[in-house]
């Protein structure tokens, strides 16, 4: 059986599991819309928690732990921006995009791997950005967090290759989710702009990338850019 601790705002990512898979979803705020994902899924739940809190990830990934008998997949998929220029970036901003998309992933990271090194296995997925290999003008607090987040993942893939648990990082494309669409006009416009394709990625591709990810072996400390746009 495969299970799944998951903050991953895709629901396609429902219509990819199988019978024996169960899935936790989590939020920090939308514990309904997570709550809807996650009906469509069965034996799945979802639960809400600071990311960037480390007592409620704690607190959380234990109970799921003990109850379900350990973690086979930690999806790390918190994200969220906020459009300024480098110089007009608020530091509480900063702290909060920090928080969530690069200490959020570390949160977790710390809490999962003690269960998934007892098991001798186990995939760990982090979502990061092109932003975070080129930069993105405007971006800077969350392009600084998606390059954390991917020496985060260089440095995990180290430290946990001993006890067979993979540890990769994958970079979708720019996708119409509600981050995508909250973004200026003008970013989604450069996004089309420098994309090959001329299109926005999809979440079913991504999603299904991880799945296919999570059924491998062997395959650690990488960078799987699925973005159209050359790096």
């Amino acid at each position: 059986m495969k299970i799944y601790a998951v903050n991953l705002w895709i629901p396609a990512f429902a219509g990819m599991t199988s019978a024996s898979t169960r899935v936790v979803i989590h939020c920090k705020d939308k514990i309904e819309e997570a709550g809807e994902v996650s009906s469509q899924i069965k034996g799945s739940l979802a639960f809400s928690a600071d990311a960037g809190n480390f007592k409620e990830v704690r607190s959380s990934v234990d109970k799921i732990a003990n109850e379900w008998g350990g973690i086979d997949v930690l999806v790390n998929n918190a994200g969220i921006t906020k459009e300024a220029l480098l110089i007009k970036t608020l530091e509480k901003d900063f702290d909060e995009i920090v928080d969530t998309n690069l200490k959020g992933p570390l949160n977790f990271i710390r809490m999962v791997a003690p269960h998934m090194i007892k098991q001798k296995k186990g995939h760990i997925i982090n979502i990061s950005s092109i932003a975070g290999v080129k930069g993105s003008a405007g971006l800077s607090a969350y392009s600084a967090s998606k390059a954390g987040l991917i020496g985060l993942t260089m440095s995990a893939a180290r430290e946990l290759n001993a006890y067979n648990i993979m540890v990769n990082v994958v970079l979708p494309g720019y996708m119409l989710t509600d981050m995508g669409m909250d973004a200026s006009e003008k970013a989604k416009e450069k996004a089309l702009e420098d994309s090959l394709l001329k299109s926005y990625s999809e979440p079913d591709d991504v999603a299904e990338f991880i799945c296919f990810l999570t059924g491998t072996s062997g395959i650690t400390g990488q960078v799987f850019n699925l973005d159209s746009r050359i790096i």
